[in-house]
């Protein structure tokens, strides 16, 4: 997300002093500030800013504009940085956090791609409470310059080989959508189901990024930078833009960040419809855009969109953009002003958002210590609560993906065990990326040595590239134990920002040291997959030698303790696949090739388990359990849906296939809400175990014509059943929402025709007529 230089974050840190004291604005022992209006809390955000505004120069106003936001000395107004990361974690990829002073280290949870495996909304937004709680911790400790945190990153898993699918959760846009509620609503202090938060005052503000149509950073030379996404109309509807609907209309976020690509032509950041007439006048944003880093340089300097760098600038702040993360307006909007490309209004319009969330977040009502939030201590990072969250996240989020013969769990009782592999026995690993310090930090090997004393290791390759492997020492390893456990898969230095993969099978001669232990190993092994994003192992999954694989993503600080206990059966796994897992000759299909829908005619099979025709190595929503589950509709409200019911007009539409529909643009309209129904579905544990899983509903349809999806997603929750024991979960289906797609012009319609639900191996079918 940079092209700034590290140079400039390692000097950073060496002028901070360490502090106790955190800044702020508004200081009621101060008398030189205390008579301002823009300090009354008396008075509304808005008069507040106004007054503050009123009080600049141009040069203090236009030095506003950058992520690294000078003090203003003579109004005691300190220095503020924008730029926070927080993506799993409080972190300090950014410029605004330290771990310096009396906090360490913060709580490092799964990497986001595993969490979403999870498919538990209360989980996620526990997990944002905790990143909170952590961040404001930090920021009253005095360790921090900034409250306002750019993640959570919910774009759209939409090619395999993305360097950053990793911190996504996934590639359904119904679960990026959910996700980025409940970690909003966690982080910025709402309650679980919104509407928490008095008078807009924020714990941290959490920003959605990056906005729109990003999932490519460096691929056969095309690089993020200079990158145009030419995306469909349809495509954008149903795919890349409702997550960022849901989180800025629902879960509230206080931030957006325009992303560094143009999408068909103009760059996100100077797009005045993107930012302006759809985030703010139809979705309702209100808070902050920032631009990714160095976003704006490159507008004049590698896009060639705009003719001069005042262009540039006048551009971006004009479509609604308000900080840059970088120095570009820093350097430039004078300029432009100067050569009334730019008015001051327009830099007002940007200053106004920006001081309005730093008012939220309680910057300029004098001491914190004092406020809301105030009393939140060092204490609150690394407790103990929100390491048990940790260890409890990946557990959920761990994925089963084969268990031949019941070979796991493994029995306490074994007499030795074998671990090999590169990333058995590395902790940092587990962490993924935009992580800082964790509160501990466990490698699987250390995990598994507190189940079976006599264990021996073997690395197997010299680095997890695999570059070169000591297969002959790793097998006589292996032949001298009772099981084998191989711990294989990637790492940043295969997978991360700015770095996409190349193919989709495993680095280096991984495969081949893979094989040669399963076949001379005394029973079949164990396979452990610790990667972000989808690997081609379908030779594993053949191979009768190799009885039990997981998914463990990057599974955070307590990831080999969760692992470990999976593996001998100290919890049963119910994780589910948020990704598609495909082929390795995947990689004929461009990156740069934005589309969802297939096209038969040219046989590009589509992407994601909405649209993608092709074979699979492992389907999304997939994954088993240490116990077997049975699913039944217990009931049903609904079996019949009349369109004109839920039409705004009362009538219907016929498009040129002579299919009747309606238009639907406001799933909160009184006909939608009237047409809701429930559907509840009885999950039967048959097994020998108790477990805790996801149950997902889908809806199917038979017509996939127009480039309808083949299925989607309705809902999940996470459940907990004992063996022997059933329990019930009840879906509310909301047919303009559920069963709506998009049309090539980009609306979303509901058309008639038969839909199915659809949970395991059972389908309730649902007719939709005029």
């Amino acid at each position: 997300m940079r092209l700034c230089i590290l140079l400039c974050l390692t000097l950073t840190t060496l002028l901070l002093t360490e502090s106790t004291q955190p800044p702020f604005a508004c200081d009621s022992s101060n008398p030189a500030t205390k008579s301002y209006p823009f300090c009354k809390l008396t008075l509304p955000i808005p008069a507040r800013v106004k007054d503050l505004l009123s009080r600049l120069t141009l040069d203090e106003k236009i030095l506003q504009l950058v992520n690294t936001a000078p003090a203003i000395p003579r109004l005691g107004v300190p220095a503020y940085e924008w730029w926070s990361e927080a993506l799993h974690g409080v972190s300090n990829s950014g410029y605004g956090i330290f771990f310096n002073g009396t906090i360490k280290a913060a709580t490092s949870f799964p990497q986001v791609i595993l969490t979403a495996a999870s498919f538990d909304a209360r989980l996620w937004y526990q997990i944002g409470q905790a990143i909170g709680l952590e961040a404001r911790a930090v920021y009253n400790q005095g360790q921090a310059h900034g409250m306002t945190f750019w993640a959570p990153n919910i774009n759209v898993f939409r090619d395999p080989r993305w360097g950053r699918g990793q911190e996504t959760p996934g590639e359904d846009p119904l679960v990026s959508g959910k996700y980025a509620i409940s970690y909003v609503r966690g982080v910025q202090g709402d309650t679980f189901q919104g509407g928490g938060i008095k008078d807009g005052h924020l714990q941290a503000s959490a920003c959605c990024k990056h906005f729109t149509a990003y999932d490519l950073d460096h691929w056969e030379g095309v690089s993020r930078f200079g990158y145009d996404a030419k995306v469909t109309k349809q495509d954008l509807a149903d795919t890349y833009q409702p997550p960022f609907q849901s989180c800025i209309q629902h879960a509230q976020a206080s931030g957006i960040m325009c992303a560094y690509n143009r999408v068909n032509g103009v760059p996100n950041c100077a797009d005045h419809n993107l930012l302006t007439n759809i985030a703010r006048n139809q979705w309702g944003f209100q808070g902050y855009i920032t631009s990714d880093c160095d976003a704006v340089s490159i507008i004049y300097d590698v896009h060639k969109f705009a003719k001069t760098p005042e262009d540039a600038v006048a551009e971006v702040l004009k479509a609604g953009m308000d900080v840059n993360c970088g120095s570009y307006l820093k350097d430039h909007t004078k300029s432009a002003v100067q050569k009334k490309k730019l008015l001051e209004s327009d830099i007002d319009r940007a200053l106004s958002n920006l001081f309005t969330m730093r008012m939220r977040l309680g910057l300029f009502n004098g001491n914190p210590n004092s406020l809301p939030y105030g009393s939140i201590g060092p204490n609150q990072v690394c407790s103990k609560a929100h390491q048990d969250l940790a260890l409890e996240a990946a557990r959920t989020g761990i994925v089963l993906l084969k268990n031949s013969a019941k070979l796991l769990p493994l029995k306490k009782t074994i007499s030795s065990l074998a671990v090999i592999g590169p990333n058995a026995n590395s902790a940092y690993t587990l962490i993924g990326n935009y992580a800082g310090p964790p509160c501990k930090s466990v490698e699987p090997l250390k995990a598994l040595q507190s189940y079976v004393k006599n264990t021996q290791y073997h690395k197997g390759c010299n680095f997890v590239n695999c570059s070169s492997a000591s297969i002959n020492e790793a097998v006589e390893v292996a032949k001298n134990a009772d099981y084998v456990v191989l711990f294989m898969g990637l790492d940043q230095g295969e997978e991360r920002e700015d770095f996409d993969r190349m193919d989709l099978v495993l680095p280096g001669q991984q495969q081949a040291l893979i094989s040669a232990v399963a076949k001379a190993a005394k029973k079949p092994v164990v396979l452990v997959m610790i990667c972000g994003g989808p690997v081609d192992i379908s030779f594993a999954k053949r191979d009768p030698k190799i009885g039990g694989i997981l998914w463990g993503g990057y599974p955070g600080e307590s990831g080999g303790i969760a692992l470990a206990e999976i593996i001998f059966g100290d919890h049963n796994p119910g994780g589910r696949l948020p990704m598609t897992w495909y082929p390795k000759d995947f990689v004929k299909i461009p990156m740069t090739d934005m589309r969802m829908r297939p096209e038969p005619s040219s046989g590009y099979p589509g992407r994601t388990y909405r649209f993608y025709t092709g074979r699979k190595v492992y389907r999304f929503g997939y994954g088993l359990s240490y116990t077997k589950y049975s699913y039944q509709f217990a009931s049903v409200t609904q079996t019949k849906l009349f369109l004109t019911r839920i039409s705004s007009t009362g009538s219907t539409l016929e498009n040129s296939d002579s299919v009747h529909y309606v238009s639907v643009t406001d799933v909160e309209s009184e006909s939608c809400q009237n047409a809701k129904f429930s559907a509840t579905v009885e999950v039967e544990n048959r097994g020998e175990m108790d477990g805790k899983h996801a149950v997902l509903l889908f809806v199917k349809q038979n017509d996939v014509a127009n480039g309808k999806p083949m299925k989607q997603l309705v809902g999940f929750e996470s459940v907990k059943t004992k063996s022997g024991e059933r329990s019930e979960v009840e879906f509310v289906v909301s047919p303009c929402e559920h069963f709506r797609t998009a049309n090539e012009e980009g609306l979303m319609v509901v058309e008639e025709g038969t839909r199915y639900l659809s949970v395991g191996d059972q389908q309730y079918p649902i007719s939709v007529l005029r």
